[in-house]
């Protein structure tokens, strides 16, 4: 039997119509002459979406009784029993109630497919898994029911069901995806137009990521090789020299060129680690390469070339950009061709751009000669061969012979090779003539004389200086070589360092000062800001031990040398290149690093020019850090007001609306009211008095809290005089709280009357959520001079991310219910406890449940 065939309808945001869209193409392929049913379906009481289900055949859903609530969910055993060719499936990733078959409906869906039924189903992108910890982060609010993305790539169809942010949001107010009492609440929280505009954006971009996906692997199942220019892909090839900024803004416009254009810089590294870039350039050009939109790649291998064409046909690119070579002509004609002929020869169908840039070679220079060795090593060299040839000369005249020819020309070589293994091409090349002369002279009839009279002996002549310029030429590579391990060793291990004080916590600027005196062993290096009008501010700096006191050497605004350093010693100044507030405090101000103590040798400042990219990087996070949180207090008040505007908007209309209308109803004179009704109109007057003046209590009793002017008297208190009334407030007795109180409990210091108050949100709380037959417990007990409260319920607790949550003002698990309040009762029963000096927690409670725990200090003089 052939597997049946899924089609999800994939939404942005609920409401945005994907349970309409799914019911609208069911219709139109039952009208086709598909048969068709109507597995599930949440209508989540929109009446639109209700009608459609009119001439559908709907499948009687499967109850499930689970802690005492009846539960509806997909009948899966009907539907195969039915056998339709096609079945709607409302929430693809559903959790099932416990007991189901299947713990996902997803799974019931492939139960399904597995079947030969095709499916229709719906799934929003917050419940995508790769997706949900972005969601929670945009949002806040948490989902716990996701699908596996591989479950959802499996689709054959997906569809985005697409509204624009503010048309939801006017659906929304239209009452049209929630009743009217979750409207305020909604549109303040979860749909607010940035958030709309965040998941929208994210369902765009994940749907484009799996047309990418499916188009790379039918290339790969087909074999296709050559470049579909679907839209276009520019790859940068980055060298690490000062170009790639001109060629990261040509390949930009070139992307830009065509709408949804891709910009890829790569740089080519060799296996060995050995090839020369300079790191704080890289860095620059990759942050450059992030501002313009693009994503920054690093590869490895010794044929640049071929790599970077081999990237960009796994890239699926359309054009390459490079610069035009450095080398000059001369360059160029003695080593070969270099890498742009040779790109240009191997790209195929790949167009490449090569750019001209400020540092393309010049006419007629000549290549730099480069050594690895030492001028030490170059000194023992020319030494050995002043020393050694004569040396050997003496030994070897002294045992002379026609027979001994051979030997004597092969120990000269011998002094050739070891001259070139020690000092490198230029002593080695001295050797070799010196010993060409001395074997001539005094081992070649006519003896002591110089004279070149057979063609062999030049030829030993030239072969001696080969085999010199052979020798030293391996000899130069590897010291080169190793030299380079070594640099590139001591760097790894200082960057290492200086990312590992980061890491430990250490202050990111400050950590790198200090890391930059140490690894250069300089004196002291500040960083400071100087200002239009000369003045200086050192924003951080770091001393040597033995020649100052430490991190705080000078004074702000000095201009003088660090405290412990003289003023003639060699400062280096490197002017960074910052933004934000701290690194630019005024127009005209600039921000440096003044290094004292020695001159930086070429490879230290290549070197220095990566820990400079990263202190930028460091001040930047430094100065937006200090925004951020200067911001913070705002953007809290802002969420404090919203979310009171929301809540209060919403509950401060009931009481008003139901005490206006029974006071209307009793002025009204034509009105004929028995004893009965007017008692009743009076009591529903009086409670919506009450509930209206216990919510302004509360919420002037929580800006006293957040305020921290909240007036607390603590005295010993026993708890019988405190539990008893919190009773009576609540108007329930003993047998509804089931009390476990010890009897030997000491008094507490606290506030009776806050301490009542607490016990009132608490009780109520429990109350409401616990099962009718397993009332709440309080219980009390002492312990090491403290007494703790446990309000104890069997309801459906909290989840432990949202414990913390929960304390927070105008909180509620939801906004379904409409005897909840506006949140603030937890929110101030923290605050009174914490202002009598204890603690409020929230614990699960065994076998189901939640526990609010009090904990609150014994009398003096009381504790056991």
């Amino acid at each position: 039997m052939a597997r049946g065939r899924l089609r999800v309808m994939l939404g942005a945001a609920p409401g945005v119509g994907k349970t309409f869209a799914m019911l609208e193409e069911g219709e139109r392929l039952r009208r086709q002459g598909t048969d068709v049913v109507v597995a599930l379906v949440e209508t989540h009481g929109r009446t639109a979406t209700a009608a459609l289900l009119d001439g559908f055949e709907l499948i009687p859903r499967r109850t499930v009784e689970h802690r005492g609530v009846t539960l509806t969910e997909l009948d899966l055993d009907a539907v195969l029993r039915r056998a339709p060719a096609l079945a709607l499936v409302d929430e693809l990733a559903h959790t099932n109630a416990p007991g189901s078959e299947h713990e996902k409906r997803w799974q019931d869906v492939d139960a399904l497919l597995d079947a030969g039924i095709d499916v229709i189903s719906t799934v929003n992108i917050q419940h995508i898994e790769s997706l949900n910890d972005v969601v929670e982060q945009i949002t806040g609010v948490p989902q716990r029911e996701t699908i596996p993305d591989a479950v959802l790539r499996r689709a054959d169809r997906i569809e985005l069901v697409d509204l624009a942010p503010q048309a939801l949001r006017d659906r929304l107010a239209e009452g049209v995806v929630y009743p009217a009492g979750r409207v305020d609440a909604a549109l303040s929280n979860y749909f607010r137009l940035g958030n709309l505009t965040a998941l929208r954006e994210l369902a765009l971009l994940w749907l484009a990521d799996e047309v990418d996906n499916a188009l790379q692997q039918y290339r790969a199942e087909h074999g296709i090789a050559g470049t579909w220019e679907a839209r276009e892909r520019v790859v940068v090839a980055l060298t690490g020299g000062p170009e790639g900024e001109t060629l990261l803004r040509r390949g930009a416009r070139i992307a830009a060129r065509s709408a949804g254009g891709d910009l890829l810089a790569v740089h080519v590294t060799s296996q060995d680690g050995l090839r020369d870039a300079a790191p704080g350039i890289l860095a620059r050009q990759r942050a450059l390469a992030e501002q313009l939109g693009g994503t920054y790649h690093q590869v490895v291998g010794d044929d640049i070339p071929r790599a970077l064409v081999e990237f960009a046909r796994g890239e699926s690119a359309t054009q390459l950009v490079i610069g035009v070579s450095r080398r000059s002509r001369l360059s160029a004609l003695l080593t070969g061709p270099g890498i742009g002929a040779t790109v240009i020869r191997e790209s195929g169908d790949i167009d490449v751009h090569i750019v001209s840039h400020a540092r393309a070679g010049g006419r007629f220079s000549l290549p730099r000669p480069k050594g690895g060795l030492t001028v030490r090593r170059r000194v023992y060299g020319f030494l050995l061969a002043l020393v050694g040839g004569p040396l050997l000369t003496l030994l070897l005249t002294s045992s002379r012979s026609h027979e001994s020819m051979t030997a004597d020309v092969l120990s000269y070589q011998l002094l050739v090779v070891v001259v070139a293994l020690v000092g490198g091409i230029w002593p080695a090349l001295f050797a070799a003539l010196l010993s060409g002369l001395t074997l001539d002279f005094f081992f070649v009839d006519p003896l002591y004389t110089i004279t070149v009279g057979e063609p062999l002996h030049l030829l030993a002549l030239i072969l001696y200086v080969i085999i010199a310029a052979l020798v030293s030429l391996v000899v130069d590579q590897a010291a080169r070589r190793s030299r380079s391990a070594q640099r590139a060793a001591a760097e790894a291990e200082l960057l290492a360092t200086v990312a590992g004080g980061v890491i430990r916590g250490e202050d990111a600027v400050q950590a790198l000062v200090e890391r930059t005196r140490e690894a250069f062993g300089l004196t002291a290096v500040e960083l400071v800001t100087t200002g239009p009008d000369g003045g200086r501010e050192v924003i951080a700096s770091d001393v040597g031990a033995a020649e100052g006191t430490g991190a705080e050497g000078s004074d702000a605004g000095s201009a003088a040398a660090p405290s412990g350093t003289a003023a003639t010693e060699p400062v280096l100044t490197v002017p960074l290149t910052v933004r934000g507030a701290e690194a630019n405090p005024a127009a005209g101000s600039r921000t440096v690093l003044e290094l004292r103590g020695r001159d930086l040798e070429a490879g230290d400042r290549r070197l220095l020019s990566a820990i400079v990219a990263q202190l930028e990087a460091a001040i930047e996070h430094r100065a937006l850090t200090a925004t951020a949180a200067e911001l913070a207090p705002l953007a809290e008040a802002d969420r404090v007001r919203s979310a009171l505007l929301a809540a209060v908007g919403h509950d401060l209309r009931r009481p008003l609306a139901a005490a206006t209308a029974a006071v209307t109803t009793l002025r009204q004179a034509d009105l004929a009211l028995d004893e009965d009704d007017r008692e009743e109109l009076l009591e529903t007057a009086e409670d919506s008095l009450r509930g209206l003046a216990s919510l302004v209590t509360d919420l002037l009793d929580a800006s006293r809290v957040q305020a921290g002017v909240l007036g607390v008297s603590l005295a010993a208190t026993e708890l019988d005089d405190v539990v008893l009334p919190a009773l009576d407030e609540l108007g329930v007795g003993p047998g509804d709280v089931e009390l476990d109180l010890s009897p030997d409990l000491p008094p507490l210091r606290a506030d009776a009357v806050l301490l009542q108050r607490v016990l009132v949100n608490l009780l109520g709380n429990a109350l409401r959520y616990s099962p009718a037959d397993t009332p709440p417990v309080l219980a009390a007990s002492a312990f090491a001079g403290t007494v703790q409260l446990r309000v104890v319920d069997r309801g459906p607790g909290i989840p432990p991310e949202r414990r913390e949550a929960v304390f927070a003002p105008f909180q509620r698990l939801s906004d379904t219910d409409n005897d909840a309040g506006i949140g603030l009762g937890l929110a101030l029963s923290k605050g009174f406890v914490e202002g009598m000096g204890g603690t409020l927690e929230a614990e699960d409670t065994p076998g189901g449940g939640l526990t609010m725990v009090v904990t609150l200090p014994a009398a003096e003089g009381t504790a056991p």
